[in-house]
């Protein structure tokens, strides 16, 4: 007998539409640079603030806070919004080639994009939601 309802509800998120949510965070940058938005780098910046966030930070931690996958996404989805965050403040400087250029392949925001990317993977595997 299965203790389990659904997926769903064992991880409390959906784990896959986090990574998609923050894949999009390069379009929304991109976007940005291209209208000249303002944006809120404090918000960016802090990694409980997105939906994610608060359940890596509430939820997840007392159901998985002892898994090393767990620990692992927690690191790196606070370097990714730590990426976002510096992003952001470019573009809010006006900096918009810079900008550009950290959003590129070989930049510290699409190492930090790939890594939360497979973290969110692994702790996928980890608790059995793959």
């Amino acid at each position: 007998m299965s203790f389990v309802k659904n997926k769903k509800e064992t991880s409390g998120i959906n784990l896959s539409n986090a990574v998609k949510v923050h894949v999009d965070w390069k379009v929304k940058l991109r976007a940005a640079i291209s209208t000249k938005e303002k944006l809120d780098v404090g918000i960016i910046s802090k990694d409980s603030e997105c939906e994610f966030g608060k359940w890596l930070h509430g939820e997840a931690k007392t159901k998985y806070g002892h898994l090393s996958s767990y620990k692992e996404c927690l690191a790196k989805h606070a370097a990714f919004h730590a990426e976002a965050g510096k992003v952001a403040s470019a573009i809010n400087d006006g900096s918009f080639t810079k900008a550009e250029a950290m959003l590129n392949t070989a930049s510290s925001f699409n190492t930090a994009s790939n890594e939360i990317t497979a973290a969110v993977n692994a702790l996928k595997n980890e608790i059995g939601l793959n």
